[in-house]
């Protein structure tokens, strides 16, 4: 079953406007992010979903994620958007602790970035996985060893990130890298 994740500034604008139900993960507690559009088995008062959203998926239905990313309130237009994402970033400001640890998805993991120093979208997806548990032995390998290996499912079904989402948060996080900078050239850091 495909995984899509949606990125919102605020995705209560966006749920607002769309008639959904909320998915549950097990016993009946609320997914931080998952959603339905169609009409799935669900408590009439919360619209929650009365049965988990594995076991939805085994019975067919299908869940969107709707995440909030903050960022893109920072994002002035559609063109602002795709030269934030266009422009090649300073790389080597993964090096800093300091800038690090303003940046989305990859805060908290400086290390692993000293160790690996991406220098492309590919090896920053790459670093992305490799934060998750299934792919932390990958950190002491080279980056061919890295490829040979970053994007296959782990037998264990343990969690890990697909090549889909690495890339997409790697995006994310080169936008977010660059408006950090952006702003610090305006005299603002409102991130």
């Amino acid at each position: 079953m495909p995984d899509i994740d949606i990125d919102f500034a605020d995705r209560s604008q966006a749920l607002a406007l769309l008639e959904h139900r909320i998915a549950t993960i097990e016993s009946n507690k609320k997914h931080n992010t998952g959603i339905y559009f169609t009409e799935i088995p669900h408590n009439p008062i919360d619209n929650q979903s009365t049965i988990s959203y594995t076991e939805a998926e085994t019975r067919g239905y299908f869940k969107l994620d709707f995440l909030n990313v903050s960022i893109y309130k920072d994002v002035q237009s559609e063109s602002h958007l795709k030269k934030l994402m266009t422009t090649e970033p300073t790389w080597d400001l993964l090096q800093a602790k300091e800038f690090v640890d303003q940046l989305f998805h990859v805060n908290g993991h400086t290390e692993i970035l000293q160790k690996l120093k991406p220098k492309s979208i590919e090896e920053l997806a790459a670093v992305l996985a490799i934060i998750r548990p299934a792919k932390r032995h990958l950190l002491n390998k080279s980056w061919k060893e890295i490829f040979e290996q970053v994007w296959t499912k782990p037998d264990d079904n343990s969690y890990y990130f697909k090549k889909s989402h690495a890339v997409s948060y790697a995006v994310a996080v080169v936008v977010h890298m660059n408006l950090i900078c952006e702003q610090l050239k305006n005299g603002s850091n409102s991130s």
